[in-house]
């Protein structure tokens, strides 16, 4: 099985703790944030189903000042666990990728240190109107890359949660992670008991509401709130 699965991913993937897991250090010393993200926080996982980690891990403000900058994001150390530096997860974030918006959402957080609860308490500042582009695209390309005479279904029930997740973002103000109301519907498409004819009216249907719901969204992120918070992160890892 893929690392990542069938599920979209973010370009790299192409005063203490609130949880014993930090105490495992194999997590990484220098998260700020971890999260359980895939189908077990999407509330669709299944026996044999892997635990997906994505983290923001803060690197030390003095590498910056080096030619030789430091590591934008990283594998491991555990199975299906990946981090980004803190300013690279802003970025992305601020551009609305899909896939980095959703750890801030995340019901299954493992570590979370005050500069984790910090980042987590400016999720908001993160979503704009963006989304609408970004999670009708994640879903395109999506779509772009099945086949309908042999559907990959894995890959074809994400395409429609994303639809369902950006959906939810723009008539609410945060994407919907626990698809518990979908559940029964979106694993009947995973083991391939829908045929593809209803599958696809379903994502023909989804993306019509998508274009045409008013969104609820400022129409810019609030860069500047990112910036200061960054500022200090930098300034506190000195």
């Amino acid at each position: 099985m893929s690392r990542y699965g069938d599920r979209p991913r973010s370009p790299e993937e192409e005063a203490g703790p609130t949880m014993t897991s930090r105490e495992d250090a194999r997590l990484g010393d220098d998260l700020i944030l971890s999260v359980v993200t895939g189908s077990r926080a999407y509330g669709l996982d299944t026996e044999g189903s892997d635990t997906d980690r994505r983290g923001i891990f803060v690197a030390p403000t003095q590498d910056f000042w080096r030619l030789a900058k430091p590591p934008t994001h990283r594998e491991g150390p555990l199975p299906e666990q990946f981090s980004w530096e803190v300013e690279r997860f802003c970025v992305l974030a601020l551009a609305a990728n899909p896939t980095v918006l959703e750890c801030l959402w995340s019901p299954l957080v493992e570590v979370s240190t005050p500069y984790g609860e910090r980042l987590l308490g400016l999720r908001e500042a993160f979503v704009s109107r963006r989304a609408h582009r970004t999670f009708a695209r994640y879903a395109d390309d999506q779509f772009r890359r099945l086949d309908p005479a042999a559907p990959r279904w894995k890959q074809a029930m994400h395409m429609i949660r994303l639809l369902l997740s950006g959906l939810h973002l723009v008539r609410h103000g945060e994407p919907l992670v626990r698809m518990d109301g979908f559940r029964d519907r979106l694993l009947a498409v995973r083991r391939g008991e829908r045929p593809w004819a209803e599958v696809d009216a379903w994502r023909i249907s989804l993306n019509a509401e998508l274009a045409a719901t008013p969104s609820v969204l400022p129409a810019e992120p609030d860069q500047e709130q990112v910036e200061e918070f960054l500022m200090d992160v930098r300034r506190g890892h000195l």
